[in-house]
């Protein structure tokens, strides 16, 4: 029993620390898929 708390409360952390790091990596539309170089033919 002891080892499932463990193993509850470790899934739980790593959860949270990967939405964390996931959230911080995250651009918005409008960044994510502006460009720096010229467009020709748009």
């Amino acid at each position: 029993m002891k080892t499932f708390l463990i193993a509850c409360v470790a899934a739980i952390v790593i959860a949270v620390i990967g939405g964390v790091v996931l959230n911080g990596i995250q651009q918005p539309a409008d960044k994510a898929f502006t460009t720096e170089s010229v467009r020709l033919g748009a």
